[in-house]
């Protein structure tokens, strides 16, 4: 329904199906305000601020992303996933004269296996060990004494 000719329109109070105000459900600072993706992002950020008072010099030119899935390549044939490889929930990629190295975190399969945000939390956490350690040439153990915790 539009105004009467001549009469200004005053703003819209309501959706156009009468359900209320679109908008954010809750304030931007609020964790529950990021997607999922963004938390998975902050998980992973935080496994690496762990790691940084130790082994911060050895990082520093280390670079860490997240991607969705493992590569098609990195799967293999179905018929090999269902004799136990298992899929990968990260990766690196050593520096070469152009590049730094790189830390990738696969978030789909952890998410798929965690059974909440603690074991997510958890499981993110060793994933970056794993590959800070295989990048470093050294035990996950030795990297972080804290590594392997109870999250299976």
């Amino acid at each position: 329904m539009s105004p009467a000719p001549g009469r200004p329109r005053s703003p819209r109070r309501r959706d156009r199906h009468g359900r209320g105000m679109r908008g954010p459900l809750a304030p931007s600072h609020v964790p529950i305000a990021k997607s999922r993706s963004e938390r998975f992002d902050d998980l992973v950020l935080d496994a690496v601020d762990r790691l940084k008072p130790r082994w911060g010099r050895q990082l520093a030119s280390v670079e860490f992303a997240v991607e969705e899935v493992p590569p098609a390549a990195d799967l293999g044939d179905g018929p090999g996933l269902l004799s136990g490889d298992p899929i990968p929930f990260g990766r690196t990629e050593p520096a070469d004269g152009r590049h730094p190295a790189v830390v990738i975190v696969y978030r789909r399969p952890l998410e798929a296996r965690a059974g909440d945000r603690d074991q997510l939390g958890a499981m993110v956490h060793d994933t970056v060990v794993e590959q800070v350690a295989g990048l470093l040439g050294l035990s996950p153990d030795s990297v972080d004494p804290g590594y392997g915790g109870d999250h299976d």
